[in-house]
């Protein structure tokens, strides 16, 4: 949703707004359908947001937009309260309550477990409403009298009473709501959102409090499922009791779906063409009851054939006709044409004096102590069940070192690792980092205190953009693990964008820094998956095999980037190259069986007789480095 041109999509959406009660009712819509198109669309905004931004698929939307209306219905029909938007806003405030309290119990799990946790949460309240507090809602009858809009300005009250006037009111209501969705995923939050729905992992180790922010997504969803309710029923005159029914979930997926998750839009979209064809089939074609059956196949033909829905489908079709595509870069050149980096340098014409370094980012913060041990492993032990990971592990690493780990595939270095970084709990054991005893602590908290690690198997937010990704990992280090600056541009934070920038050149990635992480080449994605471990500002930075996988000349090319960014820093380095990490490291780790077997200076290691039987089975010699 980010665009150039200041408050284009605002200006546009404004103009569209107008124009549509002139131009939809010579397509067919009738009023009535035009002003439900509005408060569908309204109650989208927010699951998209949960939806389409972060990830989280509720079917229990239903509970929060029957809520929020029911409550402001019996502000405005049973008590003497008579500020009609006031009552919506309080309705609306209900629901988001509402969803804090559930949120709190729903996000404790994942995936399916959280969908079904939703789905039942939906089922409670629509019993609730039905049966004990069928005196307040009015149980099948639900509550009439609801009056028409009307907003108190002090001095006077503006009235709605006609079609026209309510699309008015209606109109207004989503400019704002879809306003206030904008500002919120063009925010740090929103960033952070969208990285927790491509890979919560990756999010929760660069230091945020995912559960936080999905806690955050899940109560601005209900405050406006709730708002869009209390509008339902001042357009109506009454609150409806099927408000609650899962169909409402059910109809609000499947109307994102058809109009495009992740783009604001698509409920809106999805909402006209749910709602245009199922007037059309009951009141045009007379189907009676089969309307369900014909609509419910209409909605798997569009999701199969336009499985990014319509929004998507346009942008796909635009990008077609204008030829947009990303071309391939000189970084790409290399590993395609399978040349090094002299012969490609040679191909380019590029001067063989190397380019000066990028500008090193700065610690995270200063260490107690410059000297001296800045990691100290003591005991450490991990099991499973009956099998022993690693065991009674000793392991010291020193301000400014950079430390190599080597050992034969099933030695225990990356359970080692994870461990190191608090991804998994020791069985036993003691982990100090700069003298904290940081043994139990979860990875998101060390990684604000300034540890953390790159992956062995790249980690990246796909959707986002290469400048994206290491922004939302500056931010964790900026602005801490949780804060709710909804409204704010991330241009606006100090510090933020140069950061980025700094980031992107250590890592070989400014020219880069707009294509989507899903169109990099293999190279370009260590770099950046190195890039976001960079991007925190980290006291010690452990890397999981940073050559995993990579050609002659990206390895040779990666190698130059590590001796570049291990200037000043302290790094842990594993990986089964040992002629690299020999080249790099001044110490080196052995493990074997989940044991250190030895440590030493790389010259060491080479002559030592004992890797040489963990990594040549007893034949001795000089491992050639």
């Amino acid at each position: 949703m980010r665009t150039k041109t200041p408050f284009l999509v605002e200006i546009l959406t404004a103009i569209a707004l107008i124009a549509a009660p002139y131009v939809l009712p010579h397509l067919g819509f009738t009023p009535n359908t035009i002003n439900r198109i509005l408060i569908w669309g309204l109650f989208g905004l927010g699951f998209d947001i949960l939806f389409g931004y972060t990830g989280l698929l509720s079917f229990g939307q239903s509970a929060f937009f029957g809520t929020g209306g029911m409550f402001a219905a019996y502000l405005l029909t049973q008590t003497s309260f008579n500020y009609v938007m006031a009552s919506v806003f309080i309705g609306a405030a209900v629901a988001a309550a509402a969803g804090y309290l559930i949120g709190l119990i729903a996000l404790r799990r994942t995936g399916i477990y959280f969908a079904m946790i939703t789905v039942a949460i939906a089922e409670v309240f629509y019993f609730v409403e039905f049966n004990p507090l069928s005196d307040f809602t009015g149980g099948e009858n639900g509550l009439p009298g609801v009056p028409k809009p009307s907003i108190f300005l002090g001095f006077t009250t503006l009235r709605f009473n006609t079609d026209f006037e309510v699309y008015t009111f209606l109109a207004f209501w989503y400019f704002i709501g879809l306003v206030l969705a904008l500002r919120i995923v063009r925010s740090p939050v929103g960033a952070i959102l969208s990285a927790i729905r491509d890979n919560p992992l990756r999010a929760s180790a660069l230091g945020h409090n995912i559960h936080s922010y999905k806690l955050t997504a899940f109560v601005v969803a209900a405050a406006y499922a709730g708002f869009a309710g209390g509008l339902l029923g001042l357009m109506q005159g009454f609150m409806p009791p099927d408000a609650f029914m899962f169909d409402t979930s059910g109809q609000l997926i499947m109307q994102t779906a058809i109009g495009g998750a992740g783009t604001l839009f698509g409920p809106l979209v999805g909402a006209t063409v749910w709602l245009y064809l199922s007037d059309f089939f009951q009141n045009t074609l007379h189907l009676g009851a089969t309307w369900k059956l014909v609509l419910g196949i209409v909605f798997v033909l569009l999701v199969c054939f336009l499985r990014r829905g319509i929004i998507g489908a346009i942008v796909d079709l635009y990008d077609l006709v204008t030829g947009k595509k990303v071309k391939e870069t000189p970084e790409q050149a290399p590993m395609e044409l399978g040349l090094t980096p002299e012969e490609d340098e040679q191909r380019r014409g590029v001067s063989e004096v190397a380019p000066e370094p990028a500008p090193s980012l700065p610690q995270r913060r200063a260490t107690n102590d410059q000297s001296g041990p800045i990691l100290q492993a003591t005991g450490l032990t991990k099991n499973y069940g009956g099998v022993v990971a690693n065991s009674d592990i000793d392991f010291t690493v020193n301000h400014g070192e950079l430390r190599g780990i080597i050992g034969p595939n099933g030695a225990g270095k990356s359970t080692f690792f994870k461990m190191l970084t608090c991804e998994v709990p020791p069985s036993a054991g003691q982990i100090l980092f700069d003298g904290r005893d940081i043994t139990g602590m979860t990875v998101t908290d060390v990684c604000q205190l300034g540890l953390t690690k790159s992956y062995q198997i790249n980690q990246l937010f796909n959707r986002l953009t290469v400048r994206d990704n290491v922004m939302i990992a500056a931010l964790a280090e900026i602005r801490g693990k949780f804060k709710l600056d909804l409204f704010r541009n991330p241009n606006s934070i100090p510090g933020l964008t140069e950061q980025v920038d700094r980031t992107m050149a250590l890592v070989n990635l400014t020219a880069r820094a707009d294509a989507p992480v899903s169109e990099l080449a293999y190279g370009e994605k260590r770099r950046l998956e190195i890039g976001l471990a960079l991007a925190t500002s980290p006291s010690l930075l452990l890397l999981d095999e940073p050559l995993a996988g990579m050609s002659p000349a990206e390895r040779a090319e990666t190698v130059k980037l590590l001796k570049s960014i291990s200037q000043g820093r302290t790094m842990i380095v594993i990986d089964h190259d040992m002629d690299a990490l020999f080249e790099l490291a001044e110490r080196v780790t052995v493990l074997q069986e989940g044991r250190v077997l030895t440590e030493g200076t790389p010259d060491e290691i080479k002559s030592n007789k004992q890797v040489q039987d963990a990594y040549l089975g007893g034949v001795h010699g000089v491992i050639d480095a």
